[in-house]
C-alpha cells in the first residue's frame, strides 16, 4: 500500500547510510584531534584521524589479499590496539569480524574455524601455540594468519605474518567502496559462551550495532569526550558493547586498552587518565574494591562502574558504592541480545540481587515452563516474586534472532519474536527479574525441583565463604542429591561448618541442603563472570566416587 508521502529518499538514506561506520567517520571529521584510543602499557595514543588511518591500512591489506564482501576475519586477541583496528577495518570492505574466545582449547577453536570458515585469522602471541595447533586441526584453515601486538618478540611460526609487516606500505586513505552497504548486512559475528557445547555463532547486523550503541549512550549517559576502559575481554558482547569500542567510538569517546586485568593498574590508570567508565564482571569489582582499600587512588573522574554477567549482592554492592563510586550499573542479557534488563544507580543498593527492569527498547518477561512445548509469550507467571518461570526477551533492535548455520538451535531459541533464554527466574510487581538458575541446572531430588542459586545464596551468607556452586549428583533413592563446591574466604573453613550453617539456615528446606560438600580453591567461570555449572556437573559424580566430595 502506498504511503501518504514519497518515502523513497528516506528508505534509501536510512537503509544504506545509517551505519555504524558512518557514525565513526562523522567523529573522524568532527573530532579529528580528539583522543580515540589509549594504550598506556606502550604509551601509544591515537586520535580519531590517526585511528581511521590505521584502520584504512588494515582494510587495504585485507583487500589486497582478496578479502571482501561477507568474508570472515576471525580473531583470538587480548584487548589490544589491533583489536580496535580489526573492529573497524574489515567493515570498510564489507567483511565480517568474528572475535573468538582466546581461552578455548585447540580442538574447540578448530571447530569454530570450521564452522565459520574465516579467510583471515588474527591472534595475540599469548595464544600462539593454541592457535597454531587449532589451525593444524581445522579442515578449512584460513588463508591468511597474522600475529598482532607482539611486544615481547615471540617467534613467528612458519606461514604466519607479523601485523606490522602485513600493513606496511598500505595506503592510509579510505578504501574505495565496491559494494552498497545495508543496515541489515552482517558486520560482526559473536560466539556464545559455549559452556556445554560448540559456541553458537550470532550474526550482528549494522543496525544492531547502531542501536546497541544508542542503548549505552542513553543509559549512562555516554558522551563525546568520555574515556572508557573494559576490565574484561572485548571479544564478548559485553566487552564490545557495554562501553567498549562499539558505543565509545560511535559517540566520540575514547577507549583504553587493558590486555590483562590488574586491579592496581586499573586504579592507577583511572586516576592518571581521568577515566569515566569502567566495565567488568562482579568478581573484578570485588578485587578492585579490595585493592582500593589497601592502596587508595583518586577515583573522582568516575561517572560509572558497569557490571554484567552475574547479580550483585546487596552487601557487596554497598561496599563498592562506598569504596569505588556511588554510580553503579548492573545489566542482564545475552550474547544474542546484549543487555535487556538493567539496574541503574537509583535502583541500588535496594535492587541488589535482581536483574532490574526492562531496558528502554526491550521487554523481559517470565513465562510458564512446560515439558512438551514453549510457553506462548503471553503465558506469563504471576508477578509475585515467588513463581518460577523461564525468562524470555523481546529485543529486535540489538539482535538478529538467528544463529549461523544452526537452524535447529535457531528454532529452539527463538519464537514469535522472542528469545527463550533457558534462564529461570521470578519477577515482582514492578517487573524486576531475579535469576534463579538455568533450566538445565535444575536439581530434581525426590521429585522436588531445587534451583541451585537458592542453595548458593544461602551458603554465600557464611562469613568464611567467598563463593559457592551447587549441582546435582546421582542418588539411588532420590534420583539426585545436592552437592556444593565451596570456595573459602577463610582457609579454616570446613565442610562440617558449611553443613551446620545450611542446617540452621531459615531458607533451606531439608531436601535442599547439600548432602555432599567440597572445599575448593577455585571455581569455573566464563570470561564474563557467569558460573559454569556444566563443568562441575560433568565431574561431580567422579568427585563423589573418588572422595573429593564429602558426605556431611
Amino acid at each position: 500500500m502506498p504511503r501518504t508521502y514519497d518515502d523513497r529518499m528516506f528508505i534509501d538514506t536510512f537503509e544504506h547510510q545509517y551505519t555504524w561506520l558512518n557514525g565513526f567517520l562523522r567523529n573522524v571529521s568532527r573530532y579529528s584531534d580528539r583522543p580515540a584510543l589509549l594504550d598506556p602499557l606502550t604509551e601509544r595514543n591515537w586520535n580519531y584521524s590517526e585511528l581511521n588511518k590505521e584502520c584504512n591500512r588494515l582494510a587495504h591489506a585485507l583487500k589486497k589479499d582478496g578479502t571482501g564482501k561477507d568474508d570472515v576475519v576471525m580473531t583470538a586477541m587480548l584487548n589490544c590496539p589491533e583489536f580496535v583496528f580489526s573492529y573497524i577495518g574489515p567493515r570498510k570492505i564489507g567483511a565480517i569480524l568474528n572475535p573468538a574466545n582466546f581461552n578455548l582449547a585447540p580442538g574447540e577453536m578448530a571447530k569454530l574455524i570450521d564452522h565459520n570458515r574465516p579467510k583471515v585469522f588474527m591472534y595475540s602471541p599469548d595464544v600462539r601455540d593454541m592457535v597454531t595447533e587449532a589451525i593444524g586441526l581445522a579442515k578449512n584453515p584460513p588463508e591468511v594468519i597474522i600475529m598482532v601486538d607482539n611486544l615481547r618478540g615471540i617467534e613467528l611460526p612458519d606461514g604466519h605474518t607479523a601485523y606490522n609487516d602485513y600493513v606496511r606500505d598500505m595506503p592510509d586513505t579510505d578504501p574505495k567502496q565496491d559494494f552498497i552497504p545495508h543496515i541489515y548486512d552482517e558486520v560482526l559475528r559473536l560466539c556464545t559462551s559455549g559452556t556445554t557445547s560448540l559456541p553458537k555463532s550470532c550474526p550482528i547486523n549494522d543496525i544492531n550495532e547502531v542501536l546497541s550503541a544508542h542503548d549505552v549512550i542513553m543509559q549512562y549517559p555516554l558522551q563525546s569526550g568520555d574515556i572508557t576502559m573494559n576490565m574484561t575481554p572485548w571479544f564478548h558482547r559485553g566487552g564490545i558493547h557495554s562501553g567498549g569500542p562499539g558505543p565509545s567510538l560511535y559517540v566520540g569517546a575514547a577507549v583504553t586498552v587493558m590486555r590483562n586485568f590488574q586491579p592496581k593498574q586499573v586504579l592507577k590508570w583511572t586516576e592518571q587518565f581521568d577515566i569515566n567508565y569502567l566495565m567488568g564482571a562482579p568478581s573484578t569489582l570485588e578485587m578492585l574494591a579490595r585493592t582500593q582499600k589497601k592502596h587508595p587512588h583518586d577515583l573522582s573522574s568516575l561517572k560509572g562502574l558497569v557490571t554484567m554477567g552475574a547479580p550483585l549482592e546487596k552487601e557487596a554492592c554497598e561496599e563498592y558504592m562506598n569504596v569505588l563510586t556511588p554510580r553503579i550499573f548492573n545489566g542482564y542479557g545475552t550474547t544474542e541480545t546484549f543487555w535487556n534488563s538493567f539496574l541503574r544507580p537509583f535502583d541500588l543498593p535496594e535492587g541488589s540481587g535482581t536483574a532490574g527492569g526492562s531496558c528502554i527498547d526491550d521487554e523481559t518477561r517470565i513465562v510458564k515452563v512446560y515439558d512438551d512445548r514453549k510457553a506462548e509469550p503471553d503465558e506469563t507467571v504471576p508477578k509475585d516474586n515467588e513463581t518460577t518461570g523461564e525468562i524470555i526477551i523481546w529485543s529486535p533492535a540489538k539482535g538478529t534472532y538467528t544463529y549461523i548455520n544452526s537452524p535447529e538451535e535457531t528454532e529452539e531459541k527463538f519464537y514469535s519474536g522472542w528469545m527463550y533464554t533457558g534462564d529461570l527466574g521470578v519477577w515482582d510487581e514492578k517487573g524486576y527479574v531475579t535469576i534463579k538458575g538455568r533450566k538445565d541446572d535444575m536439581i530434581v531430588c525426590a521429585a522436588e525441583n531445587i534451583y541451585p542459586t537458592q542453595v548458593e545464596n544461602a551458603i554465600i551468607e557464611h562469613p568464611k565463604v567467598e563463593d559457592c556452586f551447587a549441582v546435582g549428583v546421582h542418588d539411588k533413592l532420590r534420583g539426585q542429591a545436592v552437592a556444593a563446591y565451596v570456595k573459602a574466604k577463610d582457609e579454616s573453613l570446613t565442610a562440617e561448618e558449611v553443613s551446620e550453617f545450611c542446617h540452621n539456615h531459615p531458607d533451606l528446606s531439608a531436601y535442599k541442603r547439600p548432602r555432599y560438600i567440597m572445599i575448593t580453591e577455585s571455581l569455573p567461570y566464563t570470561p564474563t563472570g557467569k558460573k559454569q555449572r556444566a563443568k562441575l556437573r560433568k565431574s561431580a559424580d567422579s568427585d563423589l566416587e573418588e572422595g573429593r566430595l564429602r558426605r556431611v
